[in-house]
């Protein structure tokens, strides 16, 4: 302890010494919140096959017990996101769910429709040429927008599957025509006060043509249906060396940038713990959040403000609790540096065209070991210094797999 306390004191002095506020800094920190989602703790994995961890939540409760945990050990982690079926409750008391996740410390964050497992949903769903089956989707959007009334969420995240897989299969035009009909209906259903996050995918599991392909299509979709749609950036949801970051920026200046699902990807959609393929990557879309919500222009600094902050992972053989305090933690780290890095100074060497300065004033903040930070700050918010070995320590790991067992994988997500 007197080594930790020792080596953050020497950081400070350090960034003291640059004009960093580090109280400030630390403020910053405190106010991180990063949601987790309820199926990262179940038996979730490719689309290949997810192989049976021992203590994998079978049931809501279970999942909500384990986002409480990861809470618990990092401080940061308030809110869990739920999909629906996948979390609907037996009795449909989903005002009963939010009162047992409120009794573990936590909240119930983005509701997830799921209109991708079902058989009807072959030729897609709000894009389906089958007014029937479009119908039906959009009556199950709607059943959502009721739910996150009864839990309080603010957060209607939407993702489709939809997309053909042939040239000819069906008419593109058309398809977009559905889609915009369809998400006009729900966005006149949201709760007052909440959000409707649209997120995009460029490839599959369509495979000639995806309705929402990209984050152009997500920002034109919402800029008709208004204020309480943004865009919904998912960093595996890109082609290589996509510049997500300039994404980002884009986004944040049009005010339409919504929220995150954060993984990590080497080669498609991998939804590797985030951070842990391009840590880089990361620590850039940050600096441009953290920069916006420092600066002076005001709809871009509210936007960066309001961002939603979840990860969407899975945990396919590395366990389950354990790997989402990591991405909390990776997270944090990423979110740290960026607050390291002096943005007046930054600005300054970029108007003067200092190419090199800039780039060395970047990375400088990226190689920084927050490390004694951090502990310093979880420390003063009363969580374990070090979240993992907190948790390896509490036995939890133990106690789940015993309660538990290991129930049958079903494959894909579920």
């Amino acid at each position: 302890m007197a080594e930790h306390h020792a080596a953050y004191e020497f950081m400070a002095t350090s960034l003291a010494q640059q004009d960093i506020d580090v109280t400030a800094v630390k403020t910053a920190l405190k106010q991180q919140k990063i949601e987790t989602p309820s199926w990262g703790y179940a038996n979730s994995g490719t689309r290949f096959k997810a192989f049976p961890w021992p203590g994998a939540a079978t049931t809501t409760r279970q999942k909500l017990d384990d986002a409480a945990v990861v809470h618990k050990m990092t401080g940061i982690a308030p809110s869990v996101a739920i999909h629906i079926p996948w979390d609907r409750p037996e009795d449909q008391d989903y005002q009963a769910m939010g009162q047992y996740a409120a009794a573990q410390g936590i909240a119930i964050g983005a509701v997830n429709p799921n209109v991708f497992q079902e058989e009807i949903y072959r030729l897609g769903s709000l894009g389906n040429p089958d007014a029937a089956i479009r119908a039906q989707a959009l009556d199950h959007l709607l059943e959502c927008c009721l739910i996150m009334a009864q839990v309080k969420s603010p957060i209607l995240s939407l993702w489709f599957a939809d997309g053909t897989n042939y040239a000819g299969q069906d008419d593109l035009r058309s398809r977009k025509h559905r889609f915009e009909e369809g998400l006009r209906a729900t966005y006149r259903y949201l709760p007052a006060g909440s959000r409707m996050l649209v997120e995009y995918k460029f490839f599959e599991p369509a495979f000639y043509s995806t309705d929402l392909p990209d984050w152009g299509t997500a920002y034109a979709l919402c800029l008709k249906l208004g204020d309480q749609a943004q865009a919904l950036v998912d960093l595996g949801h890109h082609a290589q060396g996509v510049n997500i970051e300039q994404i980002v920026a884009f986004l944040l200046d049009e005010g339409k940038l919504g929220g995150f699902h954060f993984n990590n990807r080497k080669y498609a959609d991998d939804d590797l713990i985030v951070g842990s393929t391009n840590p880089y990557e990361l620590f850039l879309i940050y600096n441009e959040i953290t920069a916006a919500s420092a600066g002076q222009d005001q709809p871009a600094r509210d936007t960066a403000r309001q961002i939603a902050y979840m990860i969407d992972q899975s945990h396919n053989i590395e366990g389950k609790v354990a790997p989402m305090i990591y991405s909390v933690l990776n997270c944090q780290e990423a979110y740290a540096r960026s607050l390291l890095v002096p943005q007046k100074r930054l600005a300054a060497v970029q108007a003067e065209g200092a190419v090199l300065e800039a780039h060395r004033i970047l990375t400088d903040a990226y190689r920084a070991d927050v490390r004694p930070l951090l502990s310093q700050v979880r420390e003063e918010m009363g969580v374990p210094p070090d979240p993992l070995a907190a948790y390896a320590a509490s036995n939890y790991e133990a106690k789940i797999r015993s309660e538990r067992g290991t129930a049958a994988a079903k494959g894909g997500y579920q």
